[in-house]
Formats: structure tokens, sequence, C-alpha cells
């Protein structure tokens, strides 16, 4: 890793200048600017200075990882088809577990509908992509159409059926992840 290179490219990022910056960390123009070539290395303290002075920390700054993936295809996409109930689950984006909701597709065949999901913390949001739905909330039970959406605090009882002879087809977000 090139530490000199990589504050160059935060400091631009930035929109500062190396006398910027340096005035922000107390230090030379010069030794910034040779830090930035690799002709010196800043002790560790310095670092932590000129980092803070560029909004980041040792850790952010070191960690190496590629970036998250931002955009997902069709070969990202798993499975789940539920012969008994009619149904088919689609995960759209992976491991979307460990993120703060989990976005789904489910497609209901007639007459097919969802598991039965107990009362749980947090917020579900749905659009009826194709079809109609009624949706099962504690004693309640509303129809929705397409282009038309739902959303709740999932503190009662829940799930999706399609009364129809015709498929339906439902975006599902649920915060956090719970399917």
């Amino acid at each position: 890793m090139n530490i000199g290179e990589k504050i160059r490219r935060l400091r631009l990022q930035h929109n500062l200048t190396q006398e910027e910056l340096a005035d922000r960390c107390e230090l030379s123009k010069g030794f910034i600017s040779q830090v930035e070539r690799e002709l010196t290395s800043p002790s560790i303290a310095t670092l932590v200075d000129i980092l803070e002075a560029l909004g980041t920390n040792l850790s952010d700054f070191f960690n190496d990882e590629l970036p998250e993936k931002i955009a997902f295809t069709k070969n990202d996409v798993s499975v789940k088809t539920n012969e008994e109930l009619q149904n088919e689950i689609h995960w759209i984006i992976p491991n979307a577990q460990k993120n703060a909701m989990e976005p789904i597709i489910v497609h209901l065949g007639p007459h097919g509908q969802t598991a039965f999901d107990h009362p749980h913390d947090g917020e579900e949001f749905g659009y009826v992509l194709k079809g109609q739905i009624k949706l099962h909330f504690g004693p309640k039970k509303v129809r929705v159409r397409s282009g038309e959406a739902f959303y709740f605090t999932a503190q009662a009882g829940h799930f999706i059926s399609n009364p129809s002879e015709k498929p339906a087809s439902v975006l599902w977000v649920s915060s956090p992840p719970s399917f």
C-alpha cells in the first residue's frame, strides 16, 4: 500500500490543497508533499492527525476490502419454491439478512399464500407488481391490487394470499430482515 498516494487521493477528494491540509494538521506544506511522494513516512500520531483532518481513521484507511457490491443481476438471485403453499420466493439481494432491510419478490400461484409470520420488531413494505393479493394482518384482511402498496409495523401476525385464479407478484421489503 502506498500511504502517500492514498493520502493524496483523500486530500483531492476533499478539495484541499497541500497547504490547507498542512494547516489543519499543524504541519508544513513541504512535509505533506514529501509524504504524498513517498519520500518520508509520518509517525503513527502524525498519520492519525492527517487522517482525522481528512475525515477518516486508521481502521478505515487501512481497510483494503473491495467496495461492497451495489448492483445485482439475475445471477445473484436465490429462489425457494414451496409447492404446498403455491409460492416462490426470490431473494434478489444476496446475504441481505446482514443489511437493515431485506427485499424479496414473492410469486403466488392461484390461491397461493406465504407462510404465516409471527409478530416481530420491524416494518414491512410491499408493492404488488402483478395481480392482486389479500394482506392478512392480525384479524384484518385487506385487498391490494397491482400498482398498490402496503406498509405496516409487524406487531401482529401476517401473511399474504392470492384469492384469484391468476398469478400474483409482490416486491416485499422487511426491516430488519425476517424472511
